[in-house]
Order: structure tokens, then C-alpha cells, then sequence
């Protein structure tokens, strides 16, 4: 068969089995009294292998190789293109990713563009004080793609850029709230830990609602950031894991202070003063623990905490019945 029909029936051109021959992968069975180079069925064969090895990723080398030497072993060749493979989508899927971004960006000029390119380039560095400035400087013309800005906010380590990112994030409106809450279910505490943080920065909206979602997360860091910032916006359901804090001394005084915001509506002051005092009757909370709840009624108004701090000031524990004397004492002089 000359190389004209071999190129026709197996889709390899003339001019690559010419390579082939030259390299000495495939060289024609015979010549023609012309000259002219003739292929046999068991070339055929040989160049299907070559092609099918080559669609594997397999440079020409290594397609010879594993033709020809008897001791070639492929379960190495193969899993180092596998690594390769698996590099080379990565690098693909990035610039897919940047290129999208750039994309959400809606650059109305190449230097609009360059601009954009610049910022995540220096999202990425390894410089902190960049990645700040990057951060702040995300909110104006040339506004980085709100994606970036919430993934770079989910791996910040650094807590000067990280509280820059969440800035950003809550200004750019609530585009990243999506991948925050996937952030939530990270099996990495600390993503989880920067989702919530960051969802607590968003204004009263779409981000209320996956705070109340979080009061239910697994993670009790989670729950505990949610409930203070639900706290802030008045969110009463907050209230039982903000009891649990101040007996667990975890942020305790920020807590107490969410409480006592909460207490402002005299329709949830009692409600919460009655919380309390559930917990303080509660057996198995430690001295130390009732101490916190009971300066925790110090700024609860309304008589339900008034009731409960004078029986509390003939407490049997010294310490809770002093706490609760000194708070009276305070109160009746406002």
C-alpha cells in the first residue's frame, strides 16, 4: 500500500508518516521498483498503535519506547500523565476563571482590562500589605469581579486583609453571598469560620436570613458569630445561643451586650430576663457561669431582672449574691 492510501484510510498525513519513517517508528515494509514507499497490514497496525498512544498524551519518544522495549513498564508513564493532565486542566481552569471574571467586569476599554488583571494579580500576593491595598482599592471604577473578592476573603489568613476583603465584599452588593454560604459547609473550620464573619458584615438583607440559617450550623464557632450579629439587627432568635456564650464565657461580653441591645423592646426584655433566670436555676451551671449570667441582667430592664437580681442578692454562692446586691444597688440609683 503506498503512503498516499495509508494516509487516506488512517487519517495520518503523508507528511507525518515521513516523520515517522525519519524517526524510525514506522518504517515502510518495502519499496516499489520506483522507489516509492509501501506500507504492509502489519504497518497499518503499527501506526493505529502509535496513534491510539499518542492520543494518550504520549510524546513520539515514549510512543517508541513502549512499542519497542520489552522491559518498558507503563503504570509509571501513565500515572506521570495523569499529574500532567491533571496540571494542565488546572492551568486551564484558572485562566477560564480569570477570564470570566475579567468577563463580569464589563471593561469598557484595554485599560480597563489591564486594571482589572492587576488587582487579582494582587489579590494573589504574597505580599499582605498588597492584598490590602488591593482590597480597598476594589471599590471604584474598575471593581474587582465580586467572586474574587469573596474567595480571597475565605482563604485570608491575615485579619487586617481579611476585615478589608469583608469591607469590599459588603459594598459590592450581595453577588457574593452565594459562595459565602457555600463557605458555611466547608469541611475546613476556619473557611467556615471567615464565611459567617464575612456574611455578618452584609447590611440587613439577603444576609439575614443565611445568619438565621447558621444559628442551625454544626459548628458551634459558626453559630456563635451568627448570633452576635443577628444580636445587632434585633434578631431574637439569637437569643438562646447568646445565653449559651455567656455561660461558656466565649465572647461573653459581647454576648451580654447583644442582650442587652435585644432588651431595648420592652416586649423582649422580660422574655429574656425569664431566659436567664432559667439558666441560673439550671443545677449543673458552675459559680463562675451564674456570675456571668447574673451581670449579664445587669442591663435587662423591666421587673422580671429586678425580681431576679433581689432573690439573687440572698443567693447561698457569696459571689452571685454580692454580684446581684451591687447591680441593685446601681439600678435603684439610676
Amino acid at each position: 500500500m503506498l503512503i498516499g492510501d495509508v494516509a487516506r484510510r488512517s487519517g495520518v498525513s503523508a507528511r507525518m508518516l515521513r516523520h515517522y519513517d525519519s524517526l524510525g517508528l514506522v518504517q515502510p515494509t518495502g519499496r516499489t521498483g520506483a522507489g516509492y514507499r509501501e506500507y504492509s497490514s502489519e504497518d497499518m497496525r503499527r501506526i493505529f498503535h502509535i496513534e491510539s498512544l499518542r492520543s494518550l498524551g504520549l510524546s513520539l519518544s515514549d510512543v517508541g519506547r513502549a512499542l519497542d522495549d520489552q522491559g518498558f513498564a507503563p503504570a509509571e508513564l501513565v500515572a506521570d500523565l495523569i499529574r500532567q493532565t491533571r496540571e494542565r486542566i488546572a492551568s486551564e481552569t484558572e485562566l477560564l476563571t480569570r477570564l470570566r471574571r475579567i468577563g463580569a467586569a464589563e471593561p469598557a476599554d484595554w485599560e480597563d482590562i489591564l486594571q482589572t488583571v492587576a488587582l487579582l494579580q494582587a489579590l494573589k500576593s504574597q505580599s499582605a500589605g498588597k492584598r490590602q491595598r488591593a482590597a480597598l482599592s476594589s471599590v471604584g471604577e474598575v471593581p474587582v469581579p465580586v467572586e474574587a473578592l469573596a474567595e480571597a476573603a475565605l482563604s485570608e489568613t491575615d485579619p487586617n486583609v481579611a476585615g478589608a476583603l469583608r469591607w469590599a465584599l459588603a459594598q459590592s452588593g450581595e453577588g457574593g453571598l452565594a459562595l459565602l454560604a457555600a463557605g458555611l459547609g466547608s469541611p475546613a473550620a476556619e473557611v467556615r469560620k471567615r464565611a459567617v464573619q464575612s456574611i455578618a458584615e452584609f447590611p440587613d438583607g439577603a444576609a439575614t436570613p443565611l445568619l438565621r440559617d447558621a444559628l442551625a450550623n454544626p459548628d458551634i464557632v459558626v453559630r456563635r458569630y451568627a448570633a452576635l450579629a443577628l444580636g445587632a439587627r434585633g434578631g431574637a432568635d439569637a437569643v438562646p445561643t447568646l445565653i449559651d456564650m455567656v455561660v461558656a464565657e466565649a465572647n461573653d461580653v459581647d454576648a451580654a451586650d447583644a442582650l442587652s441591645a435585644l432588651a431595648s423592646d420592652p416586649a423582649s426584655a422580660d422574655q429574656i430576663a425569664a431566659r436567664l433566670v432559667d439558666r441560673l436555676a439550671h443545677g449543673t451551671v458552675e459559680s463562675s457561669a451564674r456570675r456571668r449570667l447574673t451581670q449579664a441582667l445587669a442591663d435587662i430592664p423591666g421587673s422580671t431582672a429586678s425580681r431576679a437580681l433581689a432573690a439573687l442578692s440572698h443567693d447561698e454562692d457569696r459571689a452571685v449574691a454580692y454580684t446581684a446586691a451591687y447591680i441593685l444597688g446601681i439600678r435603684d440609683a439610676r
